[in-house]
């Protein structure tokens, strides 16, 4: 169980880091799972070492465009590398309408089947090997974070001891190693789980974006393996993080903290941060080990294998009774998302009419006049801007 991110920036791309995507490897079933989706990302698979003709599941967190807009061209050139028998799309209800109206409108064939699913809270998929729970996030849209689940395997099978039984070799040890009672030819009974060490444990993937800090984060990641969670500010911009719903890398090692987990990978960054500005994203780790000391950051291609662990490891740690275990927090009811609008800054207006100062803000007030039919007693910057920000 692999996983390679394609994709680590949030909003734009920038000339090192492309928009969202995390790729979950799976040899063992020759299969590649992808988280979101952002524009470039089959690019990306181009320059990476994942073959694109084994993908089988994409699971799209919220339906902005720097986690979507990659996903039609990626569908098409899929068709074009091979015959793939069939691919499912997991992702918010409006996810179905939006590719089908992509489809249409660019008269695009895709020659093998999709099938798009509503992601509700709850289990969006399971097999015998696997299992992918979603829970839905804090962000302006609805927005539901993943686990996927790797079922716990036998533990290894005693061949020795079970000769020194005088058990004959064949189908009986196939029985015992999955620890059945089998009775021998001699009337003896034999319990396969005396023969086996202990059980496996499965390794466990969490993806949260976009989110601010929230419970249901920490109720999915619950001693994951590796929490990959979105990182977009620093500490400086934390209430620019509340009221865009997202989190600061703070924020995201408060959840790995309360969560117990053993990795936490941060991803979904600013360009704000890049190198030579005043702080970069070497703050922002900083400000995350403060709070959780095993914390990497993300860059674009970068792979992290996840290890089984030792079943004679540490026992899981208890759930405070402050936090809400998965199966709670699977059953409570879904809030509605909170909408709220960025808001708008002098050097936003400033931007948008391509004028500086008294010009600009001369601009702003006649598109409030004649657009909105606003009229202001006393057009100040504030008041201008506070009509701005009144807006839908």
């Amino acid at each position: 169980m692999q996983i390679t991110f394609l994709g680590t920036s949030s909003g734009v791309p920038t000339r090192s880091r492309n928009v969202s995507a995390v790729a979950l490897r799976l040899p063992q079933r020759s299969e590649l799972w992808l988280f979101d989706c952002g524009e470039g990302t089959q690019h990306q698979f181009l320059r990476s070492d994942l073959r694109i003709s084994q993908l089988r599941r994409i699971f799209i967190t919220h339906m902005h465009g720097d986690h979507i807009f990659g996903l039609l061209g990626l569908l098409a050139s899929v068709g074009m590398a091979g015959n793939p028998e069939q691919i499912d799309i997991y992702g918010p209800p409006p996810l179905k309408d939006y590719l089908q109206g992509c489809i249409r409108t660019s008269q695009t064939h895709l020659n093998y089947p999709v099938r798009i699913h509503a992601v509700q809270a709850g289990t969006v998929f399971q097999d015998e090997e696997l299992t992918v729970t979603a829970l839905p996030l804090k962000h302006r849209v609805t927005a539901h974070g993943f686990r996927v689940q790797e079922a716990d395997r036998p533990g290894r099978f005693d061949v020795e001891q079970a000769q020194a039984l005088g058990i004959p070799p064949g189908p009986i040890y196939k029985q015992l190693k999955d620890g059945a009672q089998v009775t021998l030819a001699d009337g003896r009974v034999i319990d396969g789980r005396q023969l086996c060490g202990p059980d496996l444990p499965g390794r466990s993937f969490v993806y949260c974006t976009d989110t601010v800090y929230c419970e249901n984060a920490i109720a999915l990641a619950r001693d994951a393996d590796v929490l990959v969670h979105e990182s977009t500010f620093g500490d400086a911009e934390t209430e620019m993080a509340y009221q865009r719903q997202h989190s600061t890398a703070r924020m995201a090692a408060e959840v790995a903290a309360a969560a117990g987990v053993r990795q936490l990978i941060l991803t979904h960054f600013s360009p704000r941060y890049a190198p030579g500005n005043s702080v970069t994203l070497e703050h922002l780790q900083s400000e995350a080990r403060s709070v959780f000391a095993e914390t990497i950051l993300a860059h674009d291609f970068y792979s992290h294998e996840i290890p089984r662990r030792d079943p004679a490891g540490p026992m899981t740690p208890e759930v405070p009774t402050a936090q809400k275990p998965l199966e709670e927090a699977i059953a409570a009811p879904v809030p509605t998302p909170r909408r709220t609008k960025p808001q708008i800054s002098r050097a936003v207006l400033e931007a948008r009419f391509a004028a500086p100062g008294r010009k600009a803000h001369l601009e702003a007030y006649r598109y409030l006049r004649e657009e909105h039919g606003i009229h202001l007693s006393r057009p100040t910057w504030e008041t201008v801007l506070a009509a701005f920000n009144q807006l839908d």
